[in-house]
């Protein structure tokens, strides 16, 4: 049996750690390590509340306005206040453009460059591949990088400037619309859109979303669409039985309904949060299995037989892989239902078929909320005095769930603690001895005389998109 390092992993937001233990080719354990210390949940405490409007973002560059969107659903959720109409559409909008531009990213940019490597140029496949998405050189970087920068200029419109905006607001988004505003949110989300069509899936959304069997989904594979061509190197590399976890699914719910909240297949309009805890046995951190309500953050630097920074959040006891496959699983999608069968096990392939299918839904549905703008209406209303309590904020990121906890008392922040979707997705083992649900869906994994060298690895890790630097606080 040998014990290797994998890491530090480039692509990658901050800094991550994975060390296997391989036996005759096949993965036998994996340890996944968070190696940076933050400490946001240690600066927030003592702090104004509305503080959090500013630090929390702060978090990450790339999912700015996740954090926000959180920190914002907190403090409503303890002042009570309803937010503008607008406000709501607003946001949603400005969410969804960051989550849409983090899909995007991820697919071309770090997902699809690694089956260009010279471990594959034996493979079919591999010219086609290699002159679409190998890293800087491709022909695809162009023009998804142009299609992303103009999404973004959707934050310019709706928040002023990304990332770590101040226009989320517990009562909505500070920055109002013009009719000219309106304007051009339209023309940016049509444009996207003819992007999604022509060049990533190659045919209109509605004939793509009409999509619902992995036998369909095999005769779309035959089209020249940079997702296609992802479709035939997943068939050819088994990617569909490559990176399973077996565990419930979670989701929060995203977008005010679009798509349901919910554990595993049972949609539902709320979730029991009390059985949410956070498990610190194999974390540099002291203290007890709490509910994150009650959780405190104590670095223990030194402490015997931990591993990560990461704390392993729970779902009634059990590991749960959250993002765009857990969202669409609960949401009830017939392609991802089909595709994770009878026994809801996840995949390499699953995961990525799942944001492309995101792709499609959300821009859809954010051409509609630009259209519910009504222009003479409030953006936002004020805020109101703090009471004492707790406050929880709840939204879905592009990489899943994240919640923000918020404990006020005499106007200052008593605790708050946050767990992010790398941190339910990459969380080391509890004191059970439970694997988090990257742990499990690298064990068993078959890599081969080239071991942890193998890019089977690679293609594991990053079919979660992980955000390590929202991981650890």
């Amino acid at each position: 049996m040998t014990r290797v390092l994998v890491g530090p992993f480039n692509r990658v937001e901050g800094d991550l750690e994975v060390a296997l233990e391989v036996e005759g080719g096949i993965v036998t354990d994996a340890e996944v390590s968070t190696s940076l210390y933050r400490g946001f949940e240690q600066i927030l405490k003592g702090r104004v509340p509305l503080d959090a409007l500013v630090i929390a973002p702060r978090i990450c560059g790339i999912c700015s306005v996740s954090q926000s969107m959180a920190a914002a659903a907190a403090l409503r959720d303890l002042m009570g206040i309803t937010p503008a109409a607008n406000g709501v559409l607003c946001a949603k909008i400005a969410h969804a453009a960051e989550n849409l531009a983090d899909h995007l990213t991820h697919f071309y940019l770090f997902f699809m460059p690694d089956f260009a490597r010279d471990a594959y140029q034996r493979r079919a496949w591999f010219g086609d591949v290699q002159s679409r998405f190998k890293a800087i050189d491709g022909k695809a970087m162009e023009p998804v990088l142009s299609a992303r920068s103009q999404l973004m200029q959707i934050m310019g419109l709706l928040a002023g400037k990304w990332p770590h905006s101040l226009a989320f607001q517990p009562g909505g988004t500070t920055q109002g619309l013009d009719m000219g505003g309106r304007v051009r949110l339209a023309n940016i989300l049509s444009s996207f859109r003819r992007f999604l069509e022509t060049t990533v899936l190659g045919t209109d959304l509605p004939t793509f979303l009409s999509i619902s069997s992995r036998r369909e989904l095999d005769g779309y594979a035959g089209t020249n669409s940079d997702f296609a061509c992802f479709i035939r190197v997943a068939q050819d590399l088994g990617l569909d039985q490559t990176g399973e976890f077996s565990g419930p699914f979670l989701s929060y719910g995203a977008y005010d309904g679009l798509f349901a909240a919910g554990v595993s297949g049972d949609a539902a309009t709320s979730l029991d949060m009390t059985v949410i805890t956070e498990d610190v046995s194999h974390a540099w951190m002291s203290g007890n299995t709490l509910e994150p309500s009650q959780g405190e953050t104590q670095p223990d630097a030194f402490k015997e037989g931990a591993y990560s920074w990461a704390k392993a959040p729970r779902l009634n006891g059990q590991s749960a892989e959250v993002g765009a496959l857990a969202r669409q699983i609960i949401a009830k999608d017939p392609l991802l239902i089909d595709l994770v069968g009878p026994s809801k096990k996840s995949s390499v392939f699953a995961r990525i078929v799942a944001r492309m299918v995101e792709l499609a839904k959300v821009v859809m549905a954010a051409q509609d909320w630009a259209q519910q703008i009504e222009l003479k209406q409030p953006f936002c209303v004020p805020s109101v005095p703090l009471p004492d309590g707790l406050g929880i904020g709840l939204v879905e990121a592009a990489r899943g769930s994240l919640g923000h906890w918020m404990v006020v008392r005499d106007g200052k922040i008593q605790r708050y603690q946050i767990i992010a979707p790398t941190t339910w997705n990459f969380s080391p083992r509890d004191g059970g001895g439970q694997l988090g649900p990257l742990e499990q869906a690298l064990n068993g994994l078959d890599v081969g005389a080239l071991g942890a060298k193998s890019p089977m690895v690679q293609h594991v890790v990053r079919s979660f998109d992980p955000c390590m630097v929202c991981t650890a606080h």
